[in-house]
Formats: C-alpha cells, sequence, structure tokens
C-alpha cells in the first residue's frame, strides 16, 4: 500500500535540502507523535550519510512500539532541479517501508513530497492508516517550521 502526500513549503529549496538531510528536522516533525533514539549508531550524525541506521521508535515518546531501520540514500535523478532521499526501511513487523522524498521549487516556495511503499503482512492496513496521520502530521510541522524560518527554539508545536 501507499501513502502519497505533497505540501508547498514557504522556503527554498536549498533550506529544504539542507533540513531535511538532518536528523533533528526529523526528530521535530515527527514529535510529538513519535519519538526516535538511536540505536546503532548510538548517535545520530550532524546529517544523514548514506547509510543505516537502527533507531528505536516511541509513541508519544512513552510507549515503545520497536526498532527500525533507517537505510538512506540520495538518488541521482537527471532534473537536477529535484531533490531526492529515500530511506528504504524496515523492522521486525514492517518487511517495507520504502519513504521516497522528493523537493523542487514552485513559485512561492518548494513543493515537498513524502511518497511510501509500506508492506507488513496482514498489518499493513494498520500501518499504512497510521503512515497517513503521521506524514500528514509531519507535513504539517514541516510548514510551520519553514514559515518560521527554522528557528527550531521558537517552533509551536500542532
Amino acid at each position: 500500500m501507499q501513502v502519497d502526500l505533497a505540501t508547498q513549503l514557504p522556503c527554498t529549496l536549498a533550506e529544504v535540502i539542507a533540513q531535511v538531510r538532518t536528523p533533528r528536522l526529523l526528530r521535530q516533525v515527527a514529535s510529538p507523535l513519535l519519538s526516535f533514539s538511536p540505536l546503532a549508531p548510538a548517535e545520530f550524525p550532524d546529517t544523514w550519510s548514506e547509510g543505516t541506521y537502527w533507531v528505536k521508535l516511541k509513541l508519544f515518546g512513552v510507549l515503545p512500539i520497536g526498532r527500525q531501520a533507517i537505510v538512506i540514500t540520495y538518488p541521482q535523478m537527471e532534473n537536477a532541479q529535484t531533490f531526492m532521499l529515500r530511506d528504504n526501511g524496515y523492522s521486525p513487523l514492517i518487511s517495507k517501508w520504502d519513504h521516497l522524498i522528493t523537493a523542487h521549487e514552485v513559485s512561492g516556495g518548494t513543493l515537498y513530497r513524502d511518497r511510501v511503499t509500506i508492506e507488513a503482512g496482514i498489518l499493513t492496513p494498520f500501518v499504512w492508516l497510521f503512515a497517513r496521520l503521521f506524514y500528514a502530521h509531519r507535513q504539517r510541522r514541516w510548514a510551520a517550521l519553514a514559515a518560521n524560518g527554522f528557528n527550531y527554539g521558537n517552533s509551536q508545536p500542532l
């Protein structure tokens, strides 16, 4: 099953690229719905490099819901004006969490898209529903953060 959501962010493509490459942004836009704690490596890098990062997930920051591999790559496109980041993640319960982020400039900002393909056996419809809610939440948080000039200290929770 697939989730495909897009939103226009009030910022430049360069700003989106700089932010999306950081674990700090992931933690900010996922909060308070999900929290991510690094397992391996033991600390998040300042900037995502290609590779696998194991994380512990907590729902609402308190309820442990397992661990997940975040598998980062930066696919190349012929169209150099579109940025792509792929997290081809998985977990013991979710065999496929293939998340492709794309971003390109549009009039008045940047069009940001999350496209996620999910396979979790019998749990797929439930995981899909959660993913649909989670990515809508993330995009609302992204938009609020971008509108605030990526000032993490002053961003308002949604």
